[in-house]
C-alpha cells in the first residue's frame, strides 16, 4: 500500500494558519520542527517555560471554541521571530515573538480581536526544548488521506478544505479510509520511518471554514452518523529520522 505526499504543513502558532513546506527533516520522537512552537494561552493559564508540561487545548485560543481565528492569515519569519497577522489581506499587527515588546503587540491585538469571547488578555507562550503545543500528549506527526476527504465531500455534498484537519502530511493516491489499516504498522516516507500509533478523533474545530472564521458544517456528527466513528487521519511517531519532501512516496509495510 502506498501514497504520495501532496502537501507538508506546520502551524507555527497553535490555532492560527498553516505554513506550507517543500520538505522537512524529521527527527526520532519529535514532531515537525517549528510546529506549534507558540500558542496564545488564556489569561487563566499558567505555563512554566522552564518546566514545560503538556496541556489540553482548552488552555489556549483554539478553533474548537474560537472560530474567528480562522478569518486571520498569519506569517511567521523563523529567522527574525516576527509574526505578522493579516485580515482581508492587510497586515493588522506584527511583533517579534522573542521579545516582550513584540509579544505585547500581538497580545494586544488578540485581546481586542477576540473581545468578549475570552476573559482577559491572551498571552503568547513559547515552547522550549523539544516541547510543542500539540493536541496530542506525545510528539507525533499527523497524516490526512485526501481520498478520505473526497469521500467526506461525497457524503456532505460540498467541498471540504483539507486544512480543516490541520495535518502535517497530506497524502493522495491511497484508497479512502485505508490509512486506518496503517495503525500499529510502520510506514516509510522519503528517508524517514514512522510508526502509526492511532486514529485521530475529530472535534468541532473541523466545523470551521478556513479563511472565513465561520462554522458551516458539523463533520464530527456526519462522521458518526455515516461511518460510525468520529475519526479522520492518523498520528505517527518518528522511529528513524530523515528528509521528507512533497512528491515522496509513503509506503505502508506488510499490507
Amino acid at each position: 500500500m502506498s501514497a504520495i505526499v501532496s502537501r507538508l504543513c506546520r502551524y507555527p502558532v497553535k490555532g492560527l494558519s498553516a505554513e506550507s513546506l517543500g520538505s522537512v527533516t524529521l527527527e526520532p520522537d519529535q514532531g515537525i520542527a517549528g510546529d506549534r512552537r507558540y500558542a496564545l494561552a488564556l489569561s487563566s493559564t499558567t505555563f512554566d517555560p522552564a518546566n514545560p508540561q503538556w496541556m489540553p487545548k482548552t488552555n489556549f485560543l483554539m478553533l474548537m471554541r474560537h472560530e474567528r481565528l480562522a478569518a486571520l492569515e498569519t506569517r511567521f519569519d523563523e529567522g527574525t521571530g516576527v509574526l505578522t497577522v493579516l485580515r482581508d489581506g492587510k497586515a493588522v499587527t506584527r511583533g517579534d515573538l522573542r521579545t516582550p515588546v513584540g509579544r505585547g503587540m500581538v497580545e494586544e491585538f488578540f485581546a481586542a480581536y477576540m473581545g468578549s469571547q475570552v476573559a482577559g488578555k491572551p498571552k503568547v507562550v513559547a515552547a522550549t526544548g523539544d516541547h510543542m503545543f500539540s493536541d496530542h500528549s506525545n510528539r507525533v506527526v499527523s497524516i490526512i488521506n485526501l481520498a478520505t476527504v473526497r469521500d467526506l465531500e461525497r457524503v456532505v455534498r460540498s467541498d471540504v478544505d483539507p486544512l480543516r484537519f490541520r495535518a502535517n502530511v497530506y497524502v493522495d493516491e491511497a484508497p479512502a479510509w485505508s490509512e486506518f489499516d496503517w495503525v500499529d504498522r510502520d510506514i516509510t516516507i522519503g528517508d524517514a520511518r514512522l510508526h502509526v500509533t492511532a486514529r485521530i478523533d475529530r472535534c468541532a474545530a473541523t466545523n470551521v471554514r478556513p479563511g472565513a472564521g465561520t462554522r458551516d458544517m458539523n463533520l464530527p456528527r456526519t462522521l458518526q452518523q455515516v461511518f460510525g466513528h468520529v475519526d479522520c487521519g492518523v498520528y505517527a511517531r518518528v522511529e528513524s529520522g530523515g528528509t521528507v519532501s512533497v512528491g515522496d512516496r509513503l509506503v505502508a509495510e506488510d499490507i
